[in-house]
């Protein structure tokens, strides 16, 4: 695969990141092929397109200032992957934890296969522990 193959890569799912953060889920809509296959099934959500949708809904309604800011990327192939944080404060309701006010700062790691210019399938770990703590720390 070329360099600007690679970049092409990059470019696109660094876009999905800046326009999830910024609260336009229309990406999700443009960037995500329909076929989208989810390899690590959140409990509750839609399989595939549907349930990245309702992921960064949740995400959008429970955090004010929600975010995911990419530290570093890496493009091989048709494969990116990526490793970032995602931040903000909780002021809704957010896996049955009630609104505490705390801010969260986890790491996550995310693995993309691109496809057609697309975003088509998905590998991620993501720091819940962490994130847990963080949200029930007093």
């Amino acid at each position: 695969m070329s360099n600007a193959s690679r970049a092409a890569n990059k470019a696109l799912t660094r876009q999905f990141f800046q326009r999830i953060s910024a609260g336009d889920l229309g990406a999700v809509d443009e960037l995500v092929a329909d076929g989208y296959v989810e390899h690590e099934q959140v409990p509750g959500l839609a399989p595939g397109k549907a349930g990245v949708r309702q992921l960064f809904e949740t995400f959008h309604s429970a955090f004010d200032q929600a975010r995911v800011e990419v530290d570093d990327m890496i493009a091989e192939g048709d494969k990116v992957f990526v490793l970032a944080r995602m931040t903000g404060t909780q002021r809704g309701e957010f896996m049955g934890i009630p609104a505490t006010g705390n801010s969260i700062d986890v790491g996550v790691c995310d693995y993309f296969r691109i496809e057609a210019g697309s975003l088509a399938e998905h590998w991620g770990v993501m720091d819940a522990a962490g994130m847990m703590h963080q949200l029930t720390a007093h």
